[in-house]
């Protein structure tokens, strides 16, 4: 039987070589017929850490990795927007002062 591949959302990236994939799904209601919108919730093993928050990547169902890994990271479909640059890429970056740090001055 072939290994089923999803395509969803990478929504946590903290820990070192696991992800969080949302995949979205749509569901009728049983009674009233509405669609409903769901998501299936995947931890997935990123070996290289190539994926980032918000990245759309293709995940592969694998034997279990640990307690909640079942799928493996086949790759980045398409990449997140930066939002803005890190702290430590901006060079000579201050702190913004605040109202402690004025009082302290004067």
């Amino acid at each position: 039987m072939p290994k089923r591949i999803l395509t969803g959302v990478v929504t946590r990236d903290k820990a070192a070589k696991t992800r969080r994939v949302e995949v979205p799904r749509l569901v009728r209601h049983a009674t009233y017929g509405k669609i409903l919108h769901r998501r299936t919730v995947c931890y997935a093993h990123d070996e290289e850490n190539v994926s980032r928050s918000g990245d759309t990547v293709e995940i592969e169902e694998s034997p279990p990795l640990s307690k909640l890994k079942r799928w493996v990271l086949k790759r980045v479909v398409v990449k997140a927007k930066q939002t803005g640059p890190e702290i430590a890429e901006v060079e000579g970056a201050t702190a913004i002062p605040t109202k402690k740090m004025t009082k302290e001055k004067e």
